[in-house]
């Protein structure tokens, strides 16, 4: 049986159409969001303008007096919300449109955070939550009437900022053991998530490491599951890695990098099972519970559809790559429908591999990290990294290694929000231009700075997160 892989491993010699850029994004979302081919196009344009938006916010906002920002589909524009006007003040001029809420973002992440760590104690009939920035809230999903959600929340010590939502989602991982177009394990049927240099990568469940695949043909060489959700497949030689997608339509989306989108754009998943379909992002941070199976926590929830034997698959959003499939509630044959994904940059940090994309570029990540930050410092000036201002972590080991220009001394920094203000976790701050930091430490908001000492020119950053 031919595999249909996503984003994906060829066998060597198949005859494949040339990747297509928007035509097969388009006719889903068309399709899935209920829009005229103008009023896609139109948005596509939109959200990526807004992502640029939303980094750009980032870097003037810090994590205490950001509420989280949202693409708004209606106003076609990127929403930010901020917890005072000074910080409204500082990103006019974007492009964006503000709004005052009560609660931070960081605030709502150690909220989540705080019914994560009861997860023990959660009730049958609680089958996830997951913040919420378009209403400042934590959104605990219930079955039934919700006493015993409402419960379990106090029981947690939490007070204020959690809106309780009936549904009618029963999670499940998307495994199929019957078959389909996808690659297949000794047990399962799943679906290629994004190639990578070396393989691709894909859903932990799918697989425990060195068990081997067929279609295409390799071996597991990292997966974390329950928790996470991911896995690094190494693949043998004669499989050629490709950086697209499978439309389901004749043809491939190329993936152009892996950016995230924010909530509220749409995405298009790509699965063995139903093909492709879109939705919008509802959540970058939700916690599913599996049953008997675990939970997986810091998820992407969305709206688009799933089944089993998506497992693995691609979500991508305006050519970025966002997820690999985790599970699914509901179905592709009408109504209601939600899946989550576990999000690409944790996968690539975690395994050390690096991106496909459509050019078949990327540079391996080395020993500290996939991810890359460039740039160009004159003396004396500095540069913090990511441009998006920080990102999250979990507690774990952080690992930076900074090349410099020859016969400059340049230096790097870690920094942790503290609530208030940045503070130096760790650095090197050697008469060297290139500098190595590695630090443990607890769950939070980071961010790297490098520093031109002296001399000027050209750094290279490869970084890692827990």
């Amino acid at each position: 049986m031919a595999a249909v892989v996503l984003a994906a491993s060829f066998t060597a010699g198949a005859a494949q159409a040339e990747p297509t850029q928007e035509q097969a994004v388009l006719a889903a979302m068309e399709r899935d969001l209920g829009l005229d081919a103008a009023a896609a196009r139109a948005r596509l344009t939109a959200e990526r303008t807004a992502m640029g938006a939303e980094r750009a916010v980032r870097s003037r906002v810090g994590p205490g007096k950001l509420g989280g920002a949202w693409f708004d589909a209606a106003r076609g524009a990127l929403v930010v919300a901020v917890t005072d006007p000074a910080a409204a003040a500082a990103v006019r001029g974007l492009g964006v449109e503000t709004t005052l809420v009560a609660l931070s973002q960081s605030t709502l992440d150690s909220t989540k955070a705080r019914l994560d760590a009861e997860v023990a104690t959660k009730p049958a009939a609680v089958p996830g939550w997951y913040v919420d920035v378009t209403t400042n809230s934590v959104v605990v999903k219930h079955r039934g009437p919700g006493e015993a959600a409402r419960a379990w929340v106090r029981g947690a010590g939490v007070t204020g900022g959690v809106r309780f939502e009936q549904t009618w989602e029963q999670p499940r991982l998307a495994i199929d053991v019957v078959g389909g177009n996808r690659y297949w394990t000794s047990q399962y049927g799943c679906s290629v998530g994004f190639a990578v240099q070396g393989g691709f990568i894909t859903a932990g469940h799918c697989g425990k490491v060195g068990e081997t695949t067929t279609q295409p043909s390799g071996r597991f060489a990292g997966s974390s599951f329950p928790v996470d959700d991911m896995a690094f497949v190494r693949t043998d030689a004669g499989n050629t890695l490709i950086g697209a997608v499978n439309n389901y339509s004749g043809g491939r989306v190329a993936v152009e990098g892996s950016r995230e989108a924010p909530v509220g754009s749409s995405i298009c998943r790509s699965g063995g099972t139903t093909g492709w379909h879109c939705g919008t992002i509802r959540s970058r941070n939700a916690t599913v519970d599996y049953g008997s199976q675990g939970k997986v926590y810091e998820a992407i929830e969305t709206t688009a559809c799933g089944e089993p034997g998506d497992s693995g698959g691609s979500a991508i959003s305006g050519g970025q790559a966002q997820g690999v499939t985790s599970g699914a509630a509901g179905d592709c044959r009408g109504g209601a429908a939600t899946t989550w994904y576990q999000p690409v940059p944790e996968i690539l940090t975690r395994y050390g591999v690096t991106l496909l994309t459509t050019d078949g570029g990327g540079d391996p990540p080395g020993e500290c990290g996939a991810d890359r930050y460039s740039g160009s410092l004159s003396a004396r000036q500095s540069a913090v990294q990511p441009t998006s201002g920080y990102y999250q972590a979990a507690a774990g080991t952080h690992r930076g290694c900074l090349t410099g220009p020859s016969g400059a001394d340049f230096d790097l920094y870690l920094e942790r929000w503290t609530g208030s203000g940045w503070a130096a976790a760790a650095s090197g701050t050697s008469a060297a231009a290139d500098e190595k930091v590695e630090y443990s430490g607890q769950a939070g908001y980071y961010r790297w700075r490098v520093h031109a000492y002296s001399g000027t020119g050209a750094y290279t950053l490869l970084a890692a997160k827990p």
